[in-house]
């Protein structure tokens, strides 16, 4: 050593750090010799606590402000060296800075698949990651249990080291809170919220620290509890099952209806339209029939009569309808038709004939 160092060792000590990097959570003063000199100055600036540490045990603790260390204002560090003459003596001591502002912005995330018990789903593996906003709130604890005796501990130190034990204590709080897994999904700020009161209970009690925010981005489940969800919110969104079939059928029917998906369509298409028209009142023709009497009090109602046979030869005629009275081919009568012969009415493409008329050629 030399003169002029030991002269800068004996001269009276300004102790103070500044943050230039924006991600230091503790930092232990640099001191070569580790002795603080009676009288030496302390700075602690805002969003800084300053702790001593003496034969690796903690002293005193000093927030913002500027302190003149002396046997007064350090009673603790003078019981564990046992000096009994003060700082008249330089003694040794670490001390350490810790950062109390809050830091933002952190990410988390599951590595693998944590297990949960939902209502809906029973036991499901999700997968979670987030952001969350923390602080220190007890220096003396996060240095025992997080930062140890590191002299430069930085933010990606702490990501590493509480990653896992983040995850942990997420997985704990949502088992506890009983949140299914799709009201997460849906609800992630309300979620983050509820889990603050779970989580910061223990995680200041065991490392010191304290979250402001606890933010899930995102919630992802395995390929098959999706397909489930999907089909859930199918479902839901259909409503009626009835009026979704035959729209199905409709929308087939448009397309062409080709195959047998097309054809079955079809085929329910007009059974449901069938069904409908015999459910009306008095079937197909219910409109052509005549209103059954209404019975006259204390008459006793008709007996029940046979239906009259159909006509054999109807007032209106198709060709294939004369053609079967006529005993010929519907082609004759087409052309017999054609020929004005036979006296018909052309509606479009089709001919219709009449019974008079029929009778007429019949005599001619």
């Amino acid at each position: 050593m030399g003169l002029m160092d030991f002269i800068k060792g004996e001269l009276i000590e300004i102790i103070e750090w500044t943050d230039d990097s924006r991600d230091t959570l503790s930092f232990r003063w640099p001191d070569d010799d580790k002795q603080i000199k009676n009288g030496a100055q302390l700075i602690v600036r805002e969003s800084q606590i300053a702790q001593f540490v003496y034969v690796g045990q903690f002293g005193d603790t000093f927030g913002p402000g500027k302190y003149s260390l002396t046997t007064e204002n350090i009673p603790v560090l003078t019981t564990l060296k046992g000096w009994k003459y003060g700082f008249h003596t330089p003694f040794k001591a670490d001390v350490y800075y810790v950062t109390t502002r809050l830091f933002t912005g952190n990410k988390w995330g599951t590595s693998n698949p944590i297990m949960m018990r939902d209502a809906d789903f029973g036991i499901v593996r999700a997968r979670a990651f987030g952001i969350y906003d923390f602080k220190i709130v007890e220096p003396k604890l996060f240095l025992k249990e997080v930062a140890g005796s590191d002299q430069h501990f930085r933010l990606d130190e702490f990501a590493d080291t509480m990653r896992s034990r983040i995850v942990s204590l997420f997985s704990e709080a949502l088992a506890q809170a009983k949140i299914p897994v799709l009201d997460v999904a849906s609800r992630y700020s309300e979620v983050g919220e509820a889990l603050l009161p779970l989580i910061n209970p223990v995680t200041t009690a065991k490392y010191g620290i304290e979250f402001a925010s606890f933010v899930i981005e995102n919630v992802s489940v395995p390929p098959e509890v999706e397909q489930a969800i999907d089909k859930r919110s199918s479902m839901a969104a259909v409503g009626n099952l009835n009026d979704y079939v035959k729209f199905q059928m409709a929308q087939g029917m448009e397309h062409g209806g080709g195959g047998a998906g097309g054809f079955a369509s079809e085929m329910a298409v007009g059974m449901a339209m069938a069904q409908q028209m015999m459910q009306q009142h008095g079937g197909i023709l219910g409109s052509q029939m005549t209103p059954p009497a209404v019975p006259s009090p204390g008459v006793p109602p008709p007996l029940p009569t046979q239906p009259e046979p159909p006509a054999i030869m109807p007032d209106l005629m198709s060709p294939a309808d004369a053609a079967k009275v006529l005993g010929v081919s519907e082609a004759d009568v087409l052309a017999t038709l054609e020929k004005g012969d036979l006296k018909g009415k052309k509606i479009g493409s089709a001919w219709r004939i009449t019974k008079a008329a029929l009778d007429e050629f019949l005599k001619s």
